[in-house]
């Protein structure tokens, strides 16, 4: 017992010859069984977390590099706040990611170090003052807080936890201090709770402000508080299935107009590669009917031009006799050949060239022209 009557609180000094540096027991944390704590538009810690209202957590950076700001860019819902900056901080995992360095630091190859006297290797962290100690500022925490029971635990013991046990076994305890204006040097635990004023009180002003009440155990409200966020959890596990069922109804939906459009989109293909299967063979037989209606064009045109160029040579013929018989023929051979030349040249006086005509499509082209239009 001290001066006073208390009793300082038992706590087992570690022993100084005790190992400093033994591996521990089990793999590190993995660092992807924290990825919750990271901001989940850039997936990167942060030292400032917010909490939007859609229960989103996001960095500063990721708020003001947003694009439209003013709207969450994980679900698009809005911020109400003006700046686009929530004033919720995330507290949180803010506080989490400060404990799982310090688990870092006791499962480091090197130990952690005092955080006192910065040279010697640590043997105990406190809970309560969220520092290391070594034997002798062990021993000194010890005395200045006689009067108070801090949770002090060995590093050999915590380097055998994992990230998990060790967030969930060294929690801090309460402290909530009083803001009340009459001692603002927030050295007064709060311990009761008013719920007229939904706020943390000090005794000293619950007992002396007449206005407060009723009252309740700080730790009470903190377990009602955890318990009502429970049963709404619970509430919205059970509303969440319709959701469930709504949103894969909706999925089955775009995926049916997803298939629907490729359906179409390979009929549309199917049909227009029928048309131009179509067109094409159509495109054939137009093509062989005109070259058909063509050859039988330039047939008779070749035997006119044939004709005609007989013609010409029997003229020619016939003018260059006449023109021989009139300079060299004897009285004997003009009586003898006169009417065979005659009768030749009357022969040839009565044909008649042909009449000139639009050789440029030749034959009966209606038929085409009335298939290519219905084409």
């Amino acid at each position: 017992p001290d001066g006073d009557g208390t009793t300082a609180p038992m706590e087992t000094r570690p022993q100084t010859d005790a190992p400093t540096c033994s591996p521990p027991s089990h793999p590190p944390a993995v660092e992807n069984d924290f990825e919750f704590l990271l901001c989940e538009g850039c997936q990167q810690e942060s030292p400032n977390l917010k909490l939007l209202t859609c229960l989103h957590t996001l960095c500063l950076s990721c708020l003001s590099e947003n694009k439209p700001i003013g709207q969450c860019p994980v679900c698009c819902t809005a911020i109400p706040q003006a700046t686009g900056v929530p004033d919720m901080d995330n507290l949180l995992f803010t506080n989490l990611q400060a404990r799982l360095k310090v688990y870092k630091q006791i499962t480091s190859p090197s130990g952690p170090t005092c955080s006192r006297c910065r040279g010697e290797v640590a043997l105990v962290w406190c809970c309560e003052c969220q520092e290391f100690f070594c034997a002798k500022c062990f021993d000194d925490h010890q005395w200045w807080h006689k009067k108070k029971t801090h949770k002090v635990r060995k590093v050999e013991e915590l380097r055998a936890e994992s990230a998990q046990q060790f967030l969930e076994n060294n929690k801090k305890s309460c402290n909530l201090f009083c803001t009340s204006s009459s001692h603002p040097d927030q050295s007064r635990i709060c311990s009761i709770y008013c719920q007229r004023c939904e706020k943390a009180l000090c005794c000293s002003c619950a007992l002396l402000d007449n206005q407060h009440a009723p009252f309740c155990d700080i730790r009470s409200e903190t377990q009602r508080r955890q318990e009502e966020l429970s049963s709404m959890d619970r509430e919205l596990r059970r509303r969440r299935s319709g959701f469930e069922a709504s949103y894969a109804s909706l999925q089955g939906e775009a995926a049916r107009l997803e298939e629907a459009q490729r359906e179409m989109r390979e009929l549309i293909r199917q049909r227009a590669e029928q048309l131009v299967r179509l067109i094409r063979r159509e495109e054939e037989e137009l093509v062989g009917l005109v070259e058909a209606r063509q050859e039988q064009g330039r047939q008779e045109l070749a035997r006119e031009l044939r004709h005609v160029e007989g013609v010409l040579r029997r003229m020619e013929a016939g003018e260059r006799l006449v023109e021989k018989m009139s300079l060299y023929a004897t009285e004997q051979e003009v009586m003898d050949m006169q009417p065979f030349i005659k009768s030749s040249l009357q022969e040839l006086q009565q044909l008649q060239p042909p009449v000139a005509m639009d050789r440029g499509q030749p034959g009966d082209l209606s038929e085409c022209r009335a298939r290519l239009q219905a084409l």
